[in-house]
């Protein structure tokens, strides 16, 4: 059926009076425990470290490049998941990607060699978990909202924190008092949970249901699906390559990865397991980083909504380096107060840099924000896979990680300056797709 046709078959619905709460809430609540179900799995890496190394002997290098490929996958397939949903809809490529979680999370079980880990721990899980990435957030964000786009990609983004708060604390009980696989079984039946809620409740666009983007003043017709996924998100990135913004960007953006899910995430629990603390104990700290992640994360979507993006963002890396230089101070066999603060600290600047960073890409690059954001999350992920390696490896010649804190401490004070040289957003947004 040609497009006009289609808008006037459809245009006509929303006129309906809407209800109370709008529909795009809905979906916001769907894609948010989606998200949680997805980020189980990120929960798990720097609890399997020591486990795998004494069962399989592998060091801990090995073990960190799995850990790489997956942080690195669920990157790069960021922007071409974009795509997809643009081609096939949000509903159909999120539910193929909890499939190849729960398959790559359930393979590990019966593993017996390296390779086997980097199949289904780095490459099956690395893509599956990388389809629904931040850059899921952002579609649904741009699709279903005009107004309150910085609190909604705020509280979306918190979803990964909640995931790893739920499943944190279970899963290191689990890793502690039984075996690591019992663990990677809860996160394969957590994932295939989750998808009768996606196909049954998530809609790809208003127009599917007859109403207007929450804050939208008009009908938005649904657009015709969008052909050459690959080739779109490849184009998309040749030409915001060229503008200067995009690799700012990109570049602050990597070292957020490096300093959260590359070193805190993976190598937290085994440094503080260095230190003499339990594993239980260690996990639980992380577990409430995801508490005050959730808060500091929704408070910089609502800042966003009213702050300089620019500066919010060089506050947040300045901050979170500041922290990272004083945390091999803080290490020790038991919890105590200053180790407190900083957790809770860390935990308020986890993902806070998203919100800012989606509505840069949004002011630059317009239509074509959710790809490019793609693109950038795939630098943060590289970041972060890079780190999750070096960390592994300094920690197997040096015996501490001391060195790598240090490092990650000094990267952020760059990404501070660097989201500070950011310019202020054109007249009209680039054009970045042709």
């Amino acid at each position: 059926m040609p497009q006009t046709s289609q808008a006037a078959v459809v245009a006509p619905r929303a006129g309906k009076k809407p209800t109370r709460i709008h529909r795009a809430w809905f979906v916001a609540a769907v894609t948010f425990v989606t998200i949680i179900g997805a980020a189980a799995f990120r929960s798990l890496p720097g609890l399997l470290i020591d486990p795998l190394h004494q069962e399989f002997g592998w060091s801990r290098g090995t073990i960190g490049a799995a850990v790489s490929l997956n942080l690195a996958l669920y990157g790069l397939t960021a922007p071409f998941a974009a795509a997809l949903m643009d081609r096939f809809g949000i509903r159909r490529v999120v539910a193929v990607a909890l499939l190849m979680i729960a398959l790559g999370s359930g393979l590990t079980v019966w593993m017996t060699a390296a390779w086997q880990l980097l199949l289904c721990w780095g490459l099956l899980v690395g893509l599956g978990s990388g389809s629904m990435a931040l850059a899921f957030a952002a579609t649904v964000t741009n699709r279903w909202f005009t107004e309150r786009r910085g609190l909604v990609t705020g509280i979306l983004t918190a979803a990964s924190a909640s995931g790893q708060l739920i499943f944190l604390p279970v899963l290191s009980l689990m890793v502690e008092n039984h075996n690591w696989r019992p663990a990677v079984v809860t996160v394969a039946l957590a994932a295939l949970a989750v998808v009768p809620f996606v196909w049954l409740l998530l809609r790809d666009h208003p127009a599917d249901v007859g109403l207007n983007p929450y804050g939208a003043q008009e009908f938005v017709p649904k657009p015709a699906p969008v052909t050459g996924a690959a080739r779109r998100a490849v184009a998309v990135l040749s030409k915001a390559a060229r503008t200067g913004p995009f690799w700012l960007l990109a570049g602050t953006f990597a070292i957020c990865g490096a300093s959260t899910n590359g070193l805190v995430q993976t190598h937290f629990v085994p440094a503080a397991h260095d230190h003499g603390m339990p594993v239980p104990a260690a996990a639980s700290l992380l577990a409430v980083i995801g508490v005050f992640d959730v808060v500091g994360t929704i408070a910089s979507g609502w800042f966003t909504d009213r702050f300089d993006s620019r500066r919010l963002l060089a506050v947040y890396y300045a901050l979170r380096g500041v922290s990272l230089l004083f945390l091999p101070m803080l290490l020790a066999p038991s919890i105590h107060p200053p180790m407190l603060f900083f957790i809770v600290f860390y935990g308020l600047d986890w993902v806070a840099t998203v919100p800012p960073t989606v509505a840069l890409c949004r002011e630059h690059y317009g239509d074509d924000s959710a790809i490019v954001f793609g693109w950038v999350l795939a630098s943060h992920q590289v970041g972060a896979a890079i780190v999750a390696v070096l960390g592994g490896v300094a920690r197997d010649v040096f015996g501490t990680y001391d060195m790598v804190w240090y490092a990650s401490g000094a990267l952020c004070a760059a990404a501070a300056l660097m989201a500070l040289v950011i310019r202020r957003r054109p007249a009209t947004p680039v054009p970045v797709a042709g």
